[in-house]
């Protein structure tokens, strides 16, 4: 017979089988409405402990690039498929502009599209496990952070252990912490340079105020023993792992430790800055900035006092030396 077109168009009809399913006809056979064309086994009941959960825990909080990742769609639009090259078929997708953009797929792996359907971007196009970096790149922190929320949460309700959100959040938050510079503008920083977040913004702001072009950045997606260790805080990062590297590398470099964090303040003997603890150091640098001020302007006195000093003296000794020839 010949093929089914799909509605309107001239495009065959194709059905997508998942990996693992059982077709049940046979080449040319004649289906009607409703026949069942395959079948997908059901898994059995697996019986999952808490350990058997926690590799998966340690590859999210690690952001580990899985061993077969899942492609993610790089741009919104219609999806076509080109030549076949060096035994891999090339998928095409065109978006409403009429840019395409190419992707080399093996052929053994499972394709969640077809030809002329419609993709946003970040959708699933080939079956796996997505790559944490990917969903940063393509559909940003937020998109990332609940991804990694959910499949951590996961794992432990399995054993219905309850967690709340919010402890998750604040790991995910100190790995997001660093960017990188994609166009240093006038900050003199180095493109591809990763500096904190928190800096480049505050670093930003005083561009702009002087009319000067900020600098531009993207995020970066760092394992927690990466984050732990490449934090400004030489003190934080030598009582986690490779202390002695740590502070040889800080004492190589004259580096100084502003004690903004937590760790590095209970260090110290320092109360945290949290808490009663924010106020507490709130006030200190008040008080500070009141005594810079009145050093400064008090030094600003003197000078004017010296100044007005020697303005009245220099008549007077132009008169002697006219009197005293």
């Amino acid at each position: 017979g010949k093929d089914v077109m799909l509605a309107g168009t001239e495009i065959p009809a194709h059905y997508v089988l998942p990996a693992g399913a059982v077709v049940q006809l046979k080449d040319g056979a004649r289906v009607e409405v409703g026949d069942v064309i395959a079948r997908i086994p059901q898994e059995t009941t697996k019986v999952r402990d808490i350990t058997g959960g926690l590799p998966r825990v340690a590859d999210l909080f690690e952001a580990r690039k899985p061993k077969e990742p899942a492609i993610l769609a790089a741009k919104t639009g219609t999806v076509s498929f080109g030549e076949e090259t060096k035994g891999k078929q090339r998928l095409v997708i065109t978006d409403e502009h009429g840019e395409t953009y190419e992707e080399l797929i093996p052929k053994w792996v499972h394709l969640n599209v077809f030809e002329g359907e419609h993709v946003e971007k970040g959708e699933m196009i080939v079956d796996g496990e997505p790559n944490p970096h990917d969903i940063l790149r393509l559909l940003g922190v937020t998109a990332l952070a609940e991804y990694l929320v959910q499949e951590i949460q996961d794992v432990y309700r399995l054993q219905g252990v309850r967690i709340n959100d919010k402890h998750i959040e604040v790991i995910i938050r100190q790995m997001l912490r660093k960017v990188e510079i994609t166009d240093p503008g006038d900050s003199g920083y180095l493109m591809g340079e990763q500096v904190e977040k928190a800096r480049i913004l505050e670093l930003n702001k005083k561009l702009e105020a002087e009319g000067k072009a900020p600098a531009r950045f993207e995020p970066v997606l760092l394992g927690i023993t990466k984050a732990s260790l490449v934090t400004e805080s030489f003190i934080s990062a030598a009582s986690f792992q490779e202390t002695t590297r740590v502070l040889t590398e800080a004492a190589v470099r004259g580096a100084r430790d502003d004690l903004r964090g937590l760790k590095e303040n209970v260090i110290v003997g320092r109360l945290i800055p949290a808490g009663t603890g924010q106020a507490y150091h709130d006030q200190r640098r008040r008080k500070r900035a009141r005594e810079e001020l009145m050093i400064e302007a008090l030094g600003q006195a003197v000078a004017e006092d010296r100044q007005a000093a020697t303005d009245e003296v220099t008549p007077d000794e132009t008169a002697g030396r006219e009197e005293h020839p």
